[in-house]
């Protein structure tokens, strides 16, 4: 797809209409509102529960707590995937209880109930005194519908919902060019925070914030309206094409010097900034020239797929409701904000970073952790937001305004949002979850 020009902002094949309905606080405060989400969306959407790096071998499995729930996925002797309700069928214990781990058999350590790989019961205490007889053989773990695309694998508590790969369309097919395949999973950060789930995903689904809350971006990520796509697809996600390796064209960035930090990257792909003073436009096509001579030759073997396009610009992919994936040349960001099992003005922010394997790199430089090992997980913790531990200098701009927002929404002088023409994605995804919440299905599933 090509940057289009002008003052249109969103694709003319995939825009959406809105009826404009009002966006009123109590989808981000009420507890009754937390309920519906609850009942009516969370158990019919694909869940993103890690990735197949941590699941080499039969036994290896995967823990995703999701507010009130926990689902185990589990690597078979077939080399399929298998996931499960985290909770044993005798009295409801939760079975694992590390994140990542393995085990040749999934053992309660309540009353040491055993189940094979397969979600199948293999041993209890006293198997004679039940009324039924030996229960082992006969009872398994609840399964759910567990399918993998990429690095990833998925979970869904809906049986009836629409296949993984036809749920996740357009992008496997729009990412497909960059080889997330064997792409490597270097952290895995996260972190409890004070503001309802939606604060976040409403902020990924505009860009009108980026001149106030991310500045510095502007000097190598063109954020101007005349250049930036927007795209909206039928089955509720959307999408945002930003121009890469080009100042903003909202303020001069052009007449003058090449900015920092856009002349370092000219100069990692061997071009002198100064051959670009008073056309700092023109250095966005010749990185891209770069790239492609001397790319492969660094160990960019994914180069050679991508287009130019690809090269030096950023591909923003939200996926209703609450997965976003960024996409540049050399990084994969997973941003996502999952519920509180109780409170409406709680939720959990993730961020995951994932980087194409590189041979001979051993460290990544300037990820937004800063420089770390080229290694899976090489960074994996859990904080509170507010505690000093970064989640991403970014993620850490973008949760800033979280609590103040919450706190702002609960105020009786908010009548309901008040958007741009830009912030239409928005608008769209919570008419989307009206619609949801009055008991249509998924958009993805209709």
């Amino acid at each position: 797809m090509n940057v289009q020009s002008g003052a249109a902002r969103y694709s003319p094949e995939f825009d959406q209409p809105v009826r404009g309905d009002v966006i009123t606080a109590d989808r981000y405060t009420s507890a009754e509102w937390m309920e519906a989400e609850y009942e009516k969306l969370w158990p019919h959407i694909w869940h993103l529960g890690g990735v197949i790096a941590d699941l080499e071998e039969e036994g290896d499995f995967i823990r995703h707590n999701f507010g009130r729930e926990s689902v185990i996925m589990v690597k078979q002797a077939d080399g399929t995937v298998r996931a499960f309700f985290n909770t044993c069928p005798h009295r409801g214990n939760r079975l694992i209880l590390g994140e990542v781990g393995s085990t040749p058999r999934i053992t309660c350590g309540y009353h040491g109930w055993q189940f094979d790989p397969d979600g199948t019961l293999v041993n209890v205490q006293d198997p004679d005194d039940f009324p039924g007889g030996n229960p082992c053989g006969k009872v398994h773990l609840e399964e759910l519908r567990c399918e993998t695309w990429g690095p990833f694998v998925f979970w869904n508590m809906d049986k009836d919902a629409k296949p993984l790969l036809e749920w996740l369309k357009p992008f496997p097919e729009r990412l497909a060019n960059y080889g997330l395949e064997n792409w490597i999973r270097a952290f895995a950060v996260s972190a409890d925070c004070e503001f309802n789930w939606k604060i976040i995903r409403d902020n990924f689904n505009e860009s009108y914030h980026l001149p106030t809350i991310h500045p510095e971006l502007s000097t190598f990520i063109n954020d101007g309206l005349p250049t930036t796509v927007f795209e909206m697809y039928d089955n509720g996600h959307n999408s945002m094409w930003m121009v890469g390796h080009q100042a903003t064209t909202r303020e001069d960035h052009h007449s003058g010097d090449v900015p920092a930090p856009l002349d370092d990257v000219a100069r990692a792909w061997e071009l002198d900034p100064a051959d670009y003073k008073g056309r700092t436009g023109d250095l966005r096509e010749a990185i891209v020239r770069q790239k492609r001579k001397l790319g492969p030759g660094r160990g960019y073997r994914n180069y050679d797929s991508m287009t130019d396009q690809q090269l030096v610009d950023y591909f923003h992919c939200t996926l209703f409701p609450n997965l976003t994936i960024t996409m540049s040349p050399e990084q994969c960001q997973i941003l996502r904000t999952e519920p509180h099992p109780s409170d409406p003005a709680k939720c959990v922010f993730q961020h995951w970073c994932l980087y194409p394997p590189v041979e001979g790199m051993t460290e990544i430089k300037g990820t937004p952790l800063g420089d770390i090992p080229l290694e899976h997980d090489a960074v994996v913790r859990h904080s509170t937001y507010g505690d000093g531990v970064s989640l991403g200098f970014v993620a850490d701009q973008d949760l800033s305004i979280g609590t103040s927002q919450q706190q702002g929404l609960n105020s009786r002088g908010f009548k309901g949002c008040m958007l741009t023409h830009q912030e239409k994605r928005i608008q769209r995804f919570h008419e989307l979850l009206n619609d949801v919440i009055k008991g249509a299905p998924p958009p993805a599933d209709r």
